[in-house]
């Protein structure tokens, strides 16, 4: 899934709330894990403008993160 203009603080809540693991997918192939911290900071470093993720790749290893972040990614929404 292709993420764009995100605002980082509700992604990043979005993120903790996941029970799988998260990866951001660059476009050099590289898949940094989102669920660490640190991974965070690393990853997000390249893509912040202006406190939003401009773009980004994610990949879910469980189905229902993937359906939570498409909705947060289209609706904006940050519940469960």
């Amino acid at each position: 899934m292709d993420m764009h203009d995100v605002n980082l603080k509700d992604f990043m809540d979005v993120l903790d709330s996941c029970e799988g693991d998260v990866y951001m997918v660059t476009d050099e192939g590289d898949r940094l894990n989102l669920k660490s911290k640190l991974t965070q900071l690393i990853g997000f470093t390249k893509l912040i403008e202006g406190g939003t993720v401009t773009h980004a790749r994610i990949e879910c290893t469980n189905k229902a993160d993937e359906s939570k972040l498409f909705r947060f990614n289209l609706f904006g929404e940050t519940s469960q």
